[in-house]
């Protein structure tokens, strides 16, 4: 049970973290503070210093999360997350840094087993498809999560 209370805190910090920064990126017309946004939210998922993660290369930043124990049903997420951040960044003109999160949410993605698209453009499409908080604590009448 309590391990399904923090994989549920962690879900609803992405999902309120996405909102949030759509919110800044269409309604405040501030991509960047956007992209700061979902920083914040890699930092507080796997529960490590979220600008010594992203300060990291792709092919390490899947290795550090798997080797910190970052739950494994919280990586895509991440993943989507940090897309969806390339995509703020571009519109922000950081290029540079808009290649390395898609690069590392690709990493994540390549280490943990799921397929990225090649952008977001919407955080409508950076959830699409995702389990919402909501059903993942749903029951399916064995007392097991809906999870994994």
């Amino acid at each position: 049970m309590l391990e399904q209370d923090y994989l549920m805190r962690m879900i609803l910090v992405f999902f309120e973290s996405i909102r949030k920064s759509w919110e800044e990126k269409e309604k405040e017309k501030d991509p960047l503070a956007a992209a700061d946004t979902l920083e914040a939210a890699v930092g507080t998922a796997t529960d490590m210093d979220g600008d010594l993660l992203l300060s990291l290369a792709p092919e390490s930043i899947a290795q550090v999360m798997q080797v910190s124990g970052v739950d494994p049903r919280v990586t895509e997420y991440i993943a989507r997350g940090l897309l969806l951040e390339s995509s703020y960044l571009e519109d922000g003109g950081d290029m540079q840094r808009a290649e390395l999160r898609a690069d590392q949410a690709r990493a994540i993605a390549a280490a943990y087993g799921f397929d990225l698209p090649a952008s977001f453009s919407t955080a409508d499409e950076a959830v699409a498809g995702m389990e919402t908080p909501a059903s993942l604590s749903e029951d399916d009448g064995t007392g097991a999560s809906s999870v994994g």
